[in-house]
Order: C-alpha cells, then structure tokens, then sequence
C-alpha cells in the first residue's frame, strides 16, 4: 500500500503544473501526424512550427501530456504551452480538447497552427476565429470543443497540387527543395508572429502581421510550390 501511495505521487507531480498567479498562459497547438513517415511532409508544418518555436525559446517537447508531445516555458513574462498531438491528424481534437480544460484555457488563448492550401506556399495568415475550411484536423478540434471556432489560427500555406493531382497525396508529400526553402523562411516568420502575439496581444499581432503576409501574398501567388 505505502509503495503505491509513493508511485501515485510521483506520477501526480510529474504533470504538469496548472499556473495559479500571473499572466495568463497562451497554448500553442501544432497539427500533424506522428511517426518518421509523415516528417517534413506538407500535412505535418503544423509540427514543424511548433518545433522551430520551441527551439528558439529554448523549450524542451521531450514529455507527454493529454496524447501530445508536450512543453511548456515562457516569453517576457508570457507562459506558454505547446503541444503536438500524437493521435494522427483527424483526431487532433482528442488531445487539444482535454489540454484546454486542464488548464482552464479560454478559447481565446488557444491557437491552432495547421497547414492551409487556400495559401500560396509559404504564406501566413492569423485569426481570431473562423471554420475548419474542411481540414479534417481542425473540424476534430472544433469538434472537441462542443462546436465553438473561436479560437486563434495560424494558417501556414502549403499551396495547390499542380494539375489534376488528388489533394490528399498532394499534402502528404514531401516539399520539393524550393518549396522547402520558402517553408522555412515562413516558419521563421511565424516564431516572429508568435513573440508579438505574446508581447503584444491578439488584435496588434493579427493586424501587424497580416498586413506584412499580404504583400508576400502578391509577391509569390503564382510561383510553384
């Protein structure tokens, strides 16, 4: 009996704590699907903007928490949590729901990042708000959350297929190396719209950032991805 009673507590410590004072944590949600498979396909830039985020705060995603590779830090007084739901996209819902209410999260500090192919390819774009725009991971995630969209997105455009090329395989592929190289440049871009939305609040970020995005948006529409 004393042995168990000492393993629940150690489990009970090792999760993560809820912050009870302070500046209210924002949670950072990346879509994508686990496993070497999907790594660095166009589905999983939800993932790879979490990663990039997290390695230049310097915040660790070794643990697990709710079925996401989990981490938690902070940025100029900010707390921020960032997940990456290891349930394989359409099921995304399954952990983004449960770390909202463990937290006692409002949807408006909840921001979803996923890939978006009503973007040219490495354009970004912040909301407030909005549908799932038949991304089955989003829809999962609304879902989850009893059907309320008003979380926070960060779109990340993954472009078209060329031709008559079945969207699924489209999103599933690897990019191509100059499509890579824009991927990139992008999720440097999103680390920066992400401090502001930390520093700065959700209407000065949305507003900055998406004007910026806009002109990029004429600049590389009709470029191939």
């Amino acid at each position: 009996m004393l042995h168990c009673s000492k393993l629940f507590r150690r489990l009970f410590h090792a999760l993560p704590s809820v912050p009870s004072s302070g500046p209210q944590p924002w949670l950072f949600i990346g879509l994508g699907n686990p496993g070497e498979k999907y790594q660095s396909t166009r589905h999983n830039v939800g993932f790879d903007m979490i990663s990039t985020f997290a390695q230049a705060l310097g915040i660790s995603m070794n643990s697990v928490h709710f079925k996401s590779h989990f981490g938690e830090g902070e940025f100029e007084g900010t707390p921020v949590l960032l997940a990456k739901p290891q349930t394989y996209m359409n099921l995304s819902g399954e952990s983004t729901g449960p770390l909202a209410a463990y937290y006692k999260l409002p949807l408006n500090r909840v921001l979803v990042i996923y890939d978006d192919m009503d973007l040219p390819c490495g354009v970004l774009r912040i909301q407030p708000r909005g549908g799932h725009g038949h991304h089955n991971g989003l829809k999962n995630v609304i879902y989850h959350f009893r059907g309320n969209r008003e979380f926070c997105r960060l779109r990340v455009g993954i472009g078209r297929p060329p031709g008559q090329m079945d969207p699924k395989a489209f999103m599933l592929q690897k990019f191509n190396k100059t499509a890579r190289v824009r991927i990139d440049a992008a999720l440097e871009e999103g680390v920066e719209i992400l401090k502001m939305l930390l520093t700065k609040g959700l209407t000065e970020c949305v507003n900055s950032a998406n004007a910026e995005q806009k002109y990029k948006h004429l600049r590389v529409q009709n470029l191939p991805c």
